[in-house]
């Protein structure tokens, strides 16, 4: 295994911001996007890095937005070190394969998530009102459940340390307005579709996941990370079984063991054990291999 990056510090480079996993660069006419190997649950960030979690990450992201671009354009300019600007050259150790340079979009601040199956927070909102976000669905459904079809539930976003929160459709547009709701719902369900029929024939079902949008040069595109164990669930076919909940390729590992220990998901964070870690960098390698023949 790799060298674990946690944080990453560039003094001739231009601080922009972090979020949970990324931190990012402000290159004057495009950002420095590099995925570190932190990693957060129940929007709590965990103080033991994953091993190569980043580099799965920017990878699995890569073949993604590859995978969707006739459905909508993304941010990636290039994933080659060679290709950013020179003054990043002698950081080539630490963003090598785990970094992209990206076009400088806006944010469109919400969080696009659409579920194909019924389990986690939307489960909890079906048990409590037979609705997930305003959305109502049939009676009856149960832990894991393949929903008629995929519905589009969106969130805030939340910053650092805060929880995003679901909302409905009418919500949502009142943050961004209608035609741009219109749109990203558009898009993100399209490339679930897409996406999860292929992840079928590599024998993983998708199950839910969220992406992020944002204005460039007067158009949507889809930015951050795309369709990675991070922002979605990635449940082994073969393993399949209605009514509890399943092993997973994303990380709901470490979800289960916060959750065995009764974690109250607010900072800070409980250590994790180094199976956990092991097991949960593992679990990230193999998603990236079923779903790319690649490997890291």
């Amino acid at each position: 295994m790799s060298e674990i990056l946690l944080e990453t510090k560039f003094d001739d480079l231009e601080f922009f911001k972090n979020g949970k996993v990324r931190d990012i660069y402000d290159l004057g006419d495009s950002y420095l996007i590099v995925s570190t190997d932190r990693l957060s649950a129940f929007d709590v960030i965990m103080n033991e890095g994953i091993p190569d979690k980043g580099k799965v990450l920017n990878k699995i992201s890569e073949f993604w937005f590859d995978f969707s671009s006739d459905i909508i354009d993304n941010h990636i300019i290039s994933t080659n070190v060679d290709d950013y600007l020179e003054i990043t050259h002698k950081y080539r150790d630490q963003i090598d394969g785990r970094s992209m340079l990206v076009k400088k979009a806006e944010l469109i601040p919400l969080e696009c998530i659409v579920r194909g199956y019924i389990t986690g927070s939307g489960l909890k909102d079906y048990q409590k009102t037979g609705a997930v976000c305003g959305i109502k669905l049939p009676e009856g459904l149960v832990e894991s459940q393949k929903l008629p079809e995929p519905i589009f539930t969106p969130s805030t976003k939340a910053d650092i340390g805060d929880h995003d929160e679901n909302i409905t459709e009418v919500q949502a547009i009142e943050i961004v307005g209608e035609e741009t709701y219109r749109k990203v719902k558009e898009a993100t369900l399209q490339i679930f579709s897409k996406a999860s029929d292929y992840a079928l024939t590599k024998g993983i079902i998708l199950a839910d996941t969220k992406m992020e949008f944002g204005y460039y040069n007067g158009e949507i595109i889809i930015i951050d990370e795309l369709l990675t164990p991070d922002s979605s669930r990635f449940w082994p076919a073969d393993k399949y079984e209605v009514g509890r909940s399943q092993q997973s390729y994303d990380k709901q590992f470490v979800r289960d063991y916060l959750s065995s220990i009764n974690f109250n998901k607010q900072p800070p964070a409980p250590t994790l054990p180094q199976d956990v870690v092991e097991n949960t960098s593992r679990i990230y390698k193999e998603a990236l291999f079923q779903l790319s023949g690649e490997r890291i």
